[in-house]
């Protein structure tokens, strides 16, 4: 299979990939909301096994657009996919043990750990928009990290945004040919 039909099967079955972005917005939401209003340690909680609910609530609300809800066995994309994925809640491993240390930091270092991880969204599903929404969500989390840490308790809440943004713009691209690398 060519690499382009590869990467055309995941934009046509994931739909442009804009469901995770969009269970990703909720998901933040909730989780800056309990750091804000709960507790800290609830709303690292939430985050990190919020974040392991995303493909499982894309997939369900894939399901319910009706289509395919995976690859097929086989696909060579799969494995790529699941490896990707597994590398976030690894990485969140090193945000909360920063959020410990110092709460504002969980935050811009989630947003940095899970904009990494779209980097390979940009070859799995062949559209420059994913480089985008990576190159967003790193330079927000370093810029709350490094540049102004007292916006690091609202950076989840940023990033919850730039999320719906994503969601928005991914839906709409999913029969554009510009969003496609060539």
């Amino acid at each position: 299979m060519e690499v382009s039909q590869a990467q055309a099967d995941v934009r046509r079955i994931y739909r442009a990939g804009f469901l995770g972005p969009l269970v990703s917005a909720v998901i933040w939401a909730v989780a800056s909301a309990v750091f804000t209003w709960g507790s800290v340690t609830a709303g690292m909680a939430a985050l990190f096994f919020g974040g392991m609910l995303i493909f499982p609530l894309s997939t369900l609300l894939m399901k319910m657009l009706g289509g395919p809800i995976a690859l097929p066995k086989g696909h060579p994309s799969a494995a790529l996919a699941m490896q990707c994925a597994f590398t976030v809640p690894l990485g969140m491993l090193i945000a909360i043990a920063l959020g410990m240390y110092e709460p504002v930091l969980f935050f811009p270092a989630a947003l940095i750990i899970v904009g990494a991880h779209y980097l390979v969204f940009i070859s799995l599903y062949g559209m420059r928009l994913f480089a985008v929404l990576a190159g967003v969500l790193i330079l927000l989390g370093v810029s709350t990290l490094f540049v102004a840490p007292e916006l690091g308790g609202i950076s989840g809440w940023l990033g919850a945004a730039v999320f719906g943004l994503f969601a928005v713009l991914l839906f709409r691209t999913q029969e554009d040919a510009h969003a496609i690398v060539p």
